[in-house]
């Protein structure tokens, strides 16, 4: 919803600040007070034309700003994430507009600078305007199937999902076959590359890890002498040499560990017999080793053919990882290289069966979306029938009686799109005896604010559109007419935030909250200025919309009959 506007030096209002709220807030005023600028400057910030000749007698520019709090999955984060915007602190978006004299026109989306193009898409989502000459949404055919999908219901819209995905597929697959059959001998190059690179990687052999098994094998081959000794060294260290000093046996390590082990254990004091337990079990860790160090001496023997052969595998690897691995991946990197291949190739298989079964895939998936289309178009008729009654029925008590609205669909079988076959067109026959036109040609301003006050009712709740804005939706009505508009508004307002720009007291009585723009003049400038009113102010304010007069007692009553009215419509 829109939380805040702020307006300077639009017209004839020097600075404004609107706190609004949800629901229905009606806006009235004296004629010429400058209540349309409002509109205007709502039309501002979100992307309408910036016009140097609404800018204010005597001001360089004229700005716009709103505080807009949306739920967090709303369409209007993402555009606002594109931009580079940012939430303010309080978690709102904040939008701006500026136009100076010269016709300069900036905008400014959470902090940044943005063009006003990104205003006009984030008006798609975060609001619609209906007023006497400028009937945003009702101009664009793609929202009016849009509101027809809304209405049509929650099994219609998993029917369009499914549609939507097979149209997805069917496009997918008829891009893919016209690339392959467009670039037939440059994917069949590619694809020798690939199967080249295969072959090669296949003759290497590879395995896992092989590269660091075989490094570490060479390392060993290559010191074989060096490591022999000190593994002999150190087995003679806890086993004892027989060769030596004149073939009398070296004391060792583990004789050694026996003795103490002998000792420790005969004595009398238990805390002796436990070190000598422990003095035990470091002797057949010794013995382990020993033994482990005596079979590295049997394996340890220097063999330069074995070494070359190592070597020169290891060469091998090398020359694989550095033509086909990213680096520092090595063999593993080369494996996984030749499983995308594989997976490639499968896609750039450009052999005449390939295509042919490409071909076929290609032509059940549009039958599929031919079938799922005619399904789609089906429902929507239905649907369209259930909303063109359920709006006419609403314009008999919006003081168009007879008036017809139809809503027109023109299917294609041979030519679908993303959303179906169909071209929707609303359509309006005004009074009695008339061909029904598209609606913006059909009617008034006037006629068509009801017309879409009619629609968005029925639509209400289906639209994700959160701020609803009409102007002169009353004009040329009265009486019961009015009243029914007021109700039909405040209904709307249990769904969206709503603010009507009205000169009828029935309506106006409607507002959850209620704004007057009132003007002064100093005889040379005039201005404008925008305050709530409630209570007594209000009932002054309606009067004076009655009777001209906020303080006649016949005008006061009156106002006072339609606020209980409308708090109570029975």
């Amino acid at each position: 919803m829109l939380r805040e506007l702020r307006i300077e030096h639009l017209g004839v209002i020097a600075e404004a600040r609107l706190d609004l709220v949800g629901g229905l807030t009606v806006l009235t005023g004296e004629t010429g007070a400058g209540k349309t600028m409002v509109v205007t400057g709502l039309a501002l910030l979100f992307g309408g034309r910036g016009d140097p000749g609404r800018i204010r007698s005597g001001a360089a520019r004229l700005s716009v700003e709103g505080r807009l709090e949306l739920p967090t999955d709303h369409p209007a984060w993402e555009i606002a994430r594109r931009a580079g915007a940012e939430p303010d602190e309080d978690g709102t978006l904040i939008v701006s507009r500026t136009v100076n004299s010269e016709g300069r026109s900036r905008a400014h989306l959470g902090g940044r600078s943005v063009p006003i193009a990104v205003l006009t898409e984030l008006a798609e989502s975060a609001w619609a305007l209906h007023g006497q000459s400028d009937q945003l949404r009702l101009r664009r055919p793609k929202e009016q199937r849009a509101a027809l999908d809304r209405f049509a219901g929650a099994e219609h819209g998993r029917l369009l999902a499914d549609y939507r995905a097979a149209y997805a597929r069917w496009r997918d697959l008829d891009d893919r076959l016209a690339v392959k059959s467009a670039r037939t001998h440059e994917l069949a190059r590619t694809s020798e590359v690939l199967r080249h690179g295969l072959a090669e990687i296949a003759a290497a052999e590879l395995k896992p890890g092989e590269e660091q098994e075989l490094s570490a094998l060479a390392v060993r081959l290559g010191d074989a002498e060096e490591l022999g000794r000190a593994a002999q060294d150190a087995h003679d260290a806890l086993s004892g040499d027989p060769m030596a000093d004149g073939g009398r046996m070296q004391a060792d390590a583990l004789s050694a560990l026996a003795r103490a082990t002998v000792a420790l254990e005969r004595a009398s004091d238990a805390t002796l017999r436990q070190l000598g337990g422990q003095v035990a079990a470091l002797s057949y860790t010794a013995a382990d080793i020993a033994a482990e160090l005596a079979g590295y001496i049997q394996d340890i023997v220097a063999d330069p053919g074995r070494l070359a052969e190592v070597q020169e595998r290891i060469s091998v690897l090398q020359a694989v990882v550095r033509r086909f691995a990213a680096p520092g991946t090595g063999s593993d990197g080369v494996l996984a290289w030749a499983l995308e291949a594989e997976r490639q190739l499968l896609d750039l298989d450009v052999s005449d069966d390939a295509l042919a079964a490409l071909r076929a895939d290609r032509d059940a998936a549009r039958r599929a979306v031919g079938e799922l289309g005619e399904h789609v178009s089906s429902a929507r008729r239905a649907a369209g029938r259930r909303l063109s009654a359920a709006v006419q029925n609403e314009l008999g008590a919006l003081a168009m009686p007879v008036a017809r609205i139809e809503i027109e669909i023109g299917s294609d079988a041979d030519a679908p799109g993303p959303d179906g076959i169909d071209e929707v067109t609303l359509l309006l026959a005004p009074h009695a005896g008339t061909e029904a036109s598209p609606l913006h040609r059909a009617a008034s301003g006037g006629e068509l604010s009801r017309v879409m006050l009619a629609i968005e009712v029925v639509l209400a709740g289906t639209d994700p559109v959160p701020l609803m804005v009409f102007d002169e939706v009353d004009a040329g009505v009265g009486g019961q007419a009015a009243v029914q508009i007021g109700r039909r508004l405040a209904a709307l307002a249990a769904h969206h935030q709503v603010l009507v720009v009205t000169h009828l007291p029935q309506v106006a009585a409607h507002g959850g909250a209620h704004l007057v723009v009132d003007k002064t003049s100093d005889g040379t400038i005039t201005t404008s200025g925008i305050h709530e009113v409630s209570g007594n102010e209000r009932i002054q304010e309606l009067s004076r919309m009655l009777a001209g007069l906020p303080d006649s007692e016949t005008g006061l009553a009156h106002a006072a009959e339609l606020l209980a009215g409308a708090a109570d419509p029975r």
